[in-house]
């Protein structure tokens, strides 16, 4: 069943708020969906009636089944269109999300299956997100915060959490995307900002603000 733009914008919105607490709250959804809360009532009201959510007043909303399948649909396509964007056209990382809200839109399941086997099957996007299967299986990534790295242990950057513009423009500046090999060599107390080292760069200091955002993955059978 092919479901309208803006339904389609509210069961993703509610998978991802769902995340973070298992029942998502009206008033949450509608500061998302910058809507009013009654519009939000309104949505979820057809959304129930298409048994895409469990849905009661003040109780909170909630993907069934359903709802779940198709949340993952749309993410599988957002993140395919990103992976093509940045792999095949030459976009900046920072540029291909608004881009890819559009084209998530489109359909045809033919097409985002031949996308996905034209790139290779990737697991992950271009910011580290794992990328949903045909089936809706969504890969398991083994990731861990830049700030609780080892000192001196080498890492690949896997994943960042704020996709933000300025977040991005700001890794770029530093030389930092998904697959840069680097180490913490150093965690200053006054300020909790890391000294990294990339591999033929000088050592160089991040924020912790920044640093909070960077996932990455390293080979703990080399510690001691």
């Amino acid at each position: 069943m092919k479901y309208s733009t803006s339904k389609e914008n509210y069961i993703k919105a509610i998978y991802h708020l769902q995340q973070e607490q298992d029942v998502v709250n009206t008033n949450a959804l509608a500061r998302v969906l910058e809507t009013k809360p009654a519009s939000v009532t309104d949505m979820l009201k057809k959304l129930k009636e298409q048994k895409l959510l469990q849905y009661q007043p003040y109780k909170g909303v909630k993907l069934t089944a359903e709802g779940k399948k198709l949340a993952l649909l749309i993410i599988r396509k957002h993140r395919l269109w990103e992976y093509f964007l940045v792999s095949k056209l030459g976009f900046g990382w920072e540029e291909v999300h608004e881009i890819a809200e559009e084209l998530e839109h489109i359909s045809s399941k033919k097409l985002i299956d031949r996308l996905d086997d034209f790139l290779g099957n990737p697991r992950t996007d271009p910011h580290g997100d794992p990328i949903p299967d045909q089936h809706g299986k969504m890969p398991v990534v083994h990731q861990t915060r830049l700030l609780e790295l080892p000192l001196n242990t080498p890492a690949d950057v896997i994943s960042v959490t704020n996709q933000s513009t300025e977040m991005l423009e700001l890794l770029t500046h530093k030389n930092i995307g998904i697959g840069t090999k680097l180490e913490v060599k150093k965690h200053f107390s006054f300020d909790k900002s890391l000294e990294l080292k990339i591999q033929d760069q000088p050592a160089f200091n991040i924020s912790e603000q920044l640093a909070a955002n960077i996932y990455v993955a390293y080979d703990a059978t080399q510690q001691a």
